[in-house]
């Protein structure tokens, strides 16, 4: 008889790509994720993981017990449902500039914690509008960039903000830096902005776009310089140091949720665990 616990375990395991994260997103700690997944192992008389001090991955048997396990797991949430609507509806808001380019690994890792039928809603803004969102009861968990600090939330890490352009050269001698940003409303364009005033370093808006992505398209185009975290912009490069630009300082990543039920704890844990992989760069 196999352990449905210790199969979703196993599937943490392979996404996260390490026993700890898949604890964290499991609301567990990582000696009961490698205990269950060695007496799976044993259980199926198969080694499914390779382990090292800096990732786990599946071996060619994990890989081939990963397709059935997920579909043992979907059979299980289904069995355990009687009708047409979600098991689980969980509503997510974020800052783009907290997540960005990350909103497919955090999606990804979600639904992997979740039961199947679940259904995931992602609301992408500003940290204010989100967090704002949360309070008036409108979403499950909010992930938000904090400038000024604070002692409410939980705090997942700090992404480090950077100029974020090409290693070409974007800006010429003696010109204003041309900046890529959300627009006015935007904390970190406003902060960035304090940054140049301070520094005498002029600027002049080069792009204006609705969303981290459209960031990161412009500066791949040549437009100009974008100042951006590590995770919304994908980790490119930091031009800073090149055009001695003001040293930006880092942001607090946090999260707001609510947990009314085991499943929305589940979503929950996975949600900041993903996110904690990201700014750990794991």
């Amino acid at each position: 008889m196999l352990d449905l616990a210790s199969v979703r375990l196993f599937i943490l395991a392979v996404e996260f790509e390490n026993f700890s994260r898949a604890a964290e997103a499991a609301g567990t700690v990582q000696p009961v994720v490698s205990a269950r997944i060695k007496a799976l192992e044993t259980a199926l008389g198969r080694k499914l993981l390779e382990r090292t001090p800096r990732f786990v991955r599946p071996t060619e048997d994990g890989l081939a017990f990963l397709a059935k396990a997920r579909a043992l797991m979907a059979a299980h949430d289904e069995a355990m449902h009687f009708d047409d609507e979600p098991t689980l509806r969980f509503v997510i808001g974020a800052s783009d500039h907290a997540l960005g380019t990350g909103l497919e690994h955090v999606i990804r890792h979600v639904r992997a914690a979740i039961p199947k039928r679940s259904a995931v809603e992602l609301r992408l803004g500003l940290s204010q509008q989100v967090r704002s969102s949360f309070d008036e009861g409108e979403l499950d968990a909010v992930i938000i960039r904090r400038e000024a600090g604070g002692a409410d939330g939980e705090v997942l890490g700090l992404d480090p903000l950077g100029w974020r352009s090409l290693e070409d050269d974007i800006v010429a001698p003696d010109r204003p830096i041309p900046l890529v940003t959300l627009g006015p409303t935007c904390g970190v364009r406003s902060m960035a902005v304090r940054h140049l005033d301070a520094a005498h370093r002029p600027w002049r808006e080069a792009f204006i776009g609705g969303s981290c992505s459209a960031l990161v398209a412009a500066v791949r185009a040549g437009l100009g310089i974008a100042p951006m975290g590590a995770i919304a912009s994908g980790r490119m490069s930091d031009v800073g140091a090149r055009y001695d630009l003001p040293v930006l300082p880092p942001s607090e990543i946090v999260m707001f949720a609510r947990a009314p039920s085991p499943a929305a704890g589940a979503a929950a844990r996975a949600l900041a665990a993903a996110v904690q992989s990201m700014l750990r760069g794991t």
